[in-house]
């Protein structure tokens, strides 16, 4: 086996329980079988960053990262279109990029031992979701990019309120945060433009999807392929909370497509215009309409099974 050299991103927030383990026990396994890691640690995702962007510009053979999806958020603004190849230990709270690429979500030690016989091999290739936008605290043109999925509609309403509660700390904050969001729930007005064609539609929800699901394993866009070429938006028609709850179950499984009122697009590009959304990209906030989506084919290199 040829020696690898190798940087470990850990989640800063993961210093309690179980999950306190799992960044040690991933450096100490790669180093054992005889790769030259270095260990990343900082008391914010700020300084993480700063730091991953410094570690990542001398060229290392792989850079791993240690939570959940906000840690695969992190590493994709870093990597997309270099050739540096991400690795995944997945101990977050939603992991479902973990669950997207079939990396074990649920067994730490499984997934050391993956990462560890994939590194033996060539990363595959995925593609990205490239976000231009403007930041609302600079007003500067800025760029972003995800994995996994962008929510610009009813989700995002649910990940902003999510985001601000501290308990229960699984996946199970999703679905509360969604309860407390179904009594404020309305449509939202939107103007999308599919590659080039518009659509000016109210909606419940609009979420773009690289990746299967989103939430701690809610289906989303279930036909979504992560290295395809193409973006599955999902568009939702006004729904009363009666119908509302009547569909959402069927997330988990991916079988609302099938009803009339749920309707997938798979596009390359898509710009979302709107005077109230808000909009969310693996997770991580970008702020208000409007942005604009473009799939980038092939832009990030992983381990992870083909």
């Amino acid at each position: 086996m040829k020696p690898l050299r190798l940087v470990v991103a850990i989640n800063p927030t993961a210093s309690f329980g179980k999950g306190s383990r799992v960044g040690p026990a991933v450096v100490q396994t790669l180093r054992a079988i005889g790769h030259t890691v270095t260990s990343l640690q900082e008391p914010d995702f700020e300084q993480l960053m700063e730091s991953a962007r410094q570690a990542i510009a001398t060229r290392p053979d792989a850079f791993i990262v240690v939570g959940g999806d906000g840690m695969v958020s992190l590493a994709s603004n870093l990597l997309a279109g270099s050739k540096v190849p991400l690795g995944i230990v997945p101990s977050g709270t939603g992991n479902d990029m973990a669950r997207g690429l079939g990396i074990p979500f649920e067994n730490t030690e499984a997934a050391i031992r993956m990462l560890a016989d994939l590194l033996q091999g060539p990363p595959r290739t995925i593609d990205a979701g490239r976000v231009e936008y403007v930041d609302d605290d600079t007003g500067q043109a800025s760029t972003r990019w995800f994995a996994g999925s962008l929510s610009a509609g009813f989700d995002a309403v649910v990940n902003e309120r999510a985001n601000r509660m501290r308990h229960p700390k699984g996946a199970s904050r999703y679905t509360i945060a969604i309860g407390l969001e179904l009594l404020r729930l309305k449509p939202i007005p939107y103007r999308l433009v599919l590659d080039g064609r518009p659509l000016e539609t109210s909606a419940m929800l609009v979420s773009v999807g690289n990746n299967v699901s989103l939430g701690g394993g809610m289906k989303v866009t279930p036909d979504a392929k992560i290295d395809d070429g193409m973006l599955d938006v999902l568009v939702v028609q006004p729904l009363s909370r009666i119908q509302f709850l009547r569909i959402f179950p069927r997330v988990f499984k991916g079988t609302h497509l099938s009803d009339p009122r749920v309707a997938v697009h798979r596009v390359r590009s898509i710009r979302i215009e709107s005077a109230v959304a808000v909009v969310y990209a693996d997770g991580e906030r970008i702020g208000p309409a409007p942005v604009d989506v473009t799939v980038v084919p092939g832009a990030l290199r992983i381990f992870a099974p083909a």
